[in-house]
């Protein structure tokens, strides 16, 4: 077994309703922090699938993207990095 395998699950399978809902079991729920009126966004690919990701998980993924093209932007100004500034 890989090392990441554990990190891995799967969690049954869901009905699309007449409506276009689905559930996402409880044990998902649970193991992803998603509360009742969480946004979630979905995403996409034609060939492989869709994707259900947390609102405030893209959000930090980007807020730390924004923050690395900042030190990035910086250090191409000849700004020191506040991380070793004080070296």
């Amino acid at each position: 077994m890989h090392h990441n395998d554990e990190r891995k699950r799967f969690y049954g399978s869901v009905t699309v309703s007449e409506r276009g809902q689905v559930v996402i079991p409880a044990e998902a729920r649970k193991d992803f922090g998603i509360e009742v009126g969480e946004k979630l966004l979905v995403l996409g690919d034609l060939d492989k699938g869709l994707v259900f990701t947390k609102a405030t998980a893209v959000m930090r993924m980007i807020d730390g993207t924004l923050q690395a093209a900042r030190r990035m932007e910086d250090l191409l100004k000849g700004k020191p990095d506040d991380k070793t500034a004080g070296d």
